[in-house]
């Protein structure tokens, strides 16, 4: 009778440790495709932004190498201009002018009622162009500019076209 005790102990013992191993090795391999599959979703998420903001950018003065290349002047013996540098100085003067107490002139808007129209936002497209937003607290719209740089260094801006949106 002890014997037959022993050896039920002994087979129960082999099976519980066969089903047992048996349910890490399946759980290993779930977390494992588990895995897989999150990490396929993530790097087709990160390629789908990679591309749409490759596709936002494709206007803009920091991808545009025959816009760069407008600035450097240095093979006709001018000054090459950096334009890391010129993107931020630009948009700096552009930002300046919201302090003029009729607001801002390059919004192409005269001020109406007390608030003052004041760019917002700013977006270098080329050596050329600048589009930004502007708004007074309840109106707004967006305006194209040209901008300059001149020989002294100094940036004049004009007035494009101004769209002012309904309320």
């Amino acid at each position: 009778m002890k014997k037959s005790l022993m050896l039920y102990l002994f087979i129960l013992a082999i099976l519980m440790n066969i089903f047992t191993y048996m349910f890490y090795s399946r759980e290993v391999k779930f977390g494992e495709e588990r895995y897989d599959k999150t990490t396929k979703k993530l790097r087709d998420s990160i390629n789908l932004v990679a591309g749409k903001l490759a596709e936002a950018d494709y206007f803009s003065l920091e991808h545009n190498e025959n816009a760069q290349n407008y600035f450097d002047n240095s093979a006709s013996g001018g000054k090459a201009i950096l334009f890391e540098k010129l993107i931020p100085v630009v948009t700096e003067k552009l930002l300046d002018l919201n302090a003029n107490p009729n607001g801002n002139p390059y919004t192409g808007q005269d001020k109406i009622g007390p608030n003052k129209f004041i760019i917002n936002k700013v977006k270098i497209l080329n050596h050329r162009w600048i589009i930004a937003d502007y708004s007074n607290g309840e109106l707004w719209g967006e305006v194209l500019l040209k901008y300059f740089v001149n020989d002294d260094e100094s940036i004049n801006f004009e007035v494009n076209q101004s769209i002012l949106y309904q309320k």
